[in-house]
């Protein structure tokens, strides 16, 4: 049975003192009033060690929201797979959209999945499409490229440690969110993706998550999609209250 997920992306927000009291904040929430759902928090780097003593890993996961496409070196200001578990975390978020628009290709991605995985990593892979792309129709085929680009050299095994998180790219931060029915017309899409090349049980067991402004307002109606299995939340992430509405969606 997959997994629900509530992925909370902090991107870059919040200094260190103020991580560390939202991380508290939201742990004694979900202390006193325990989640149906898996949940993770994917914080910047400096947050990474000093949060996860923190935080029940029985309640909550910690994530990164990115790593280097190389395991070591003079690679000045990089920041490799092996550090990020190192600190206690155990997911890293990759081929984020507005990481992609700063030339992260499908090759780039391919080596950090490979990396992430090597130190035992779960990886919250990114796609989906720019508003062109839907305007001209090639939604589709822009997510398939990207899953073809970068997951498709794994083993069945090695897939089974990806959840995938669809983001229509035009409704992040913009306030427009894809209906729900376009939510799910995608999810089952790239769901039909994955059995093609991994199989149906492999479809069947894929998380796949919803990343485009999803709020405690919308996110009963997103959840309530047969092929949307949780959320990739940016901005309502930040608010511990915010955070626990989208959570409680699955209550």
């Amino acid at each position: 049975m997959r997994k629900k997920i509530v992925a909370g992306n902090w991107k870059m927000n919040k200094n260190l003192q103020e991580g560390i009291e939202l991380a508290k904040e939201l742990n004694t929430m979900l202390s006193a009033d325990k989640p149906n759902c898996d949940v993770v928090i994917c914080t910047p780097f400096i947050h990474l060690a000093s949060v996860a003593p923190l935080l029940d890993s029985q309640l909550i996961g910690l994530g990164a929201e990115n790593c280097a496409d190389k395991a070591s070196g003079a690679y000045t200001g990089e920041v490799s797979a092996e550090m990020v578990k190192s600190t206690g975390a155990q997911y890293v978020i990759l081929g984020h959209s507005e990481r992609r628009a700063y030339h992260e290709t499908n090759e780039i991605l391919k080596e950090k999945i490979n990396l992430a995985l090597a130190n035992g990593l779960k990886v919250i892979f990114c796609i989906g499409e720019v508003l062109e792309e839907r305007e001209a129709g090639k939604q589709n085929e822009v997510v398939k490229a990207q899953l073809e680009g970068s997951l498709f050299d794994l083993t069945s095994d090695e897939f089974s440690n990806i959840i995938l998180a669809y983001e229509p790219v035009w409704a992040i931060g913009t306030g427009k969110t894809a209906t729900s029915d376009q939510a799910e017309e995608m999810h089952a899409f790239i769901r039909g993706v994955i059995a093609e090349k991994f199989g149906k049980d492999a479809a069947e067991n894929v998380s796949i998550l919803y990343g485009g402004s999803c709020k405690p307002s919308n996110a009963k109606e997103l959840f309530a999609k047969p092929d949307v299995d949780g959320g990739l939340i940016g901005g309502a992430a930040l608010k511990a209250a915010d955070f626990k509405g989208i959570i409680d969606a699955w209550k």
